[in-house]
């Protein structure tokens, strides 16, 4: 028996993973490996990844129908873009036990909470709202490691109404994959991750857009190097995923898309007028400030 499960005594009869990407998948491995779950569904919009993830050992077995999977499942993971979800949860709302505990692994969390509130109904007091900040620029279910949520931080969002019985389950699921978990309200959780996650992932998609648009793209690009290798890394994420999030948490987003704007106003006006003086005090500045964050991240 794991350390984990001696712990906290987690048992999972039938784990259910929509949407058996990274996210998802990484969560079924990471239980597998921990021994805390007998069995894994998976549900799917593809044959080609549900069959490798069949293959992979990700899941146990392979649905295309949400509803029938979810039947007699102890917990649900809901690991689709977000604007899938609300799909999803009017789809499983009917199938759903008395028991079973609902969670999600998405990147913003006014959102989906709100869809939750309207669609699962009854099943709400046991959907407990999660974000897990890790993640590769991979997709898929050959993306997926059990190692993934090891020493990350995990978000959840109980609300009022969420039992203390579901909350303890998701909290000590996510444990057992061996991550941190901590607690936030939604609002400041979206206003977070707005600019510590979606406002870099919509810089490393334009920054790429631009370059792909100009007509020497394919010279610019062979004599790339690690900078811009190291910038645009994260452009290599799901645009379907990126897209729902960025819509989704359009009010926060937009307020720091306004500020970093004009961040890259002054670089420009200080370029324009040769000032390198300003150029070195604004450089400095962001050289020390990422200098502290590491330090403050390896402490």
């Amino acid at each position: 028996m794991s350390s984990a499960k001696r712990r906290s005594g987690l048992r999972i009869g039938k784990l259910v993973v929509i949407g058996v990407g990274l996210i998802g998948g990484s969560f079924s491995l990471a239980l597998k490996k921990a021994g805390v779950v007998k069995r894994v569904a998976g549900v799917g919009r593809t044959k080609k990844n549900l069959d490798a993830a069949m293959r992979l050992g990700v899941i146990d077995e392979a649905h295309r129908d949400a509803a029938t999977a979810v039947r007699n499942a102890d917990l649900v993971l809901i690991g689709t873009p977000v604007g899938q979800m609300p799909e999803v949860m009017a789809e499983i709302a009917p199938a759903l036990g008395p028991a079973t505990v609902v969670t999600d692994g998405g990147s913003t969390k006014q959102n989906v909470i709100a869809y939750a509130r309207r669609l699962l109904n009854a099943h709400f007091g046991r959907f407990v709202p999660s974000h897990p900040i890790a993640g590769t620029e991979h997709s898929g279910a050959a993306a997926a490691f059990p190692e993934l949520y090891r020493d990350r931080n995990v978000i959840i969002v109980p609300q009022p109404e969420t039992t203390p019985a579901a909350a303890r389950l998701v909290r000590a699921a996510w444990e057992a994959c061996g991550a941190r978990v901590i607690t936030l309200d939604a609002r400041q959780h979206d206003q977070i991750f707005a600019a510590v996650s979606h406002l870099p992932h919509v810089v490393a998609f334009a920054l790429v857009s631009m370059l792909a648009k100009r007509s020497d793209a394919r010279t610019l690009l062979g004599f790339s190097g690690g900078g811009l290798h190291d910038t645009v890394r994260i452009a290599g994420s799901s645009p379907e995923m990126w897209r729902d999030i960025c819509v989704a948490n359009r009010d926060a987003l937009l307020e720091l898309l306004d500020d970093y704007t004009d961040e890259l106003e002054l670089a420009r006006g200080a370029i324009e007028n040769a000032d390198g003086e300003a150029l070195t005090d604004m450089f400095e500045r962001a050289r020390t400030a990422r200098s502290r964050w590491l330090l403050k991240k390896r402490a």
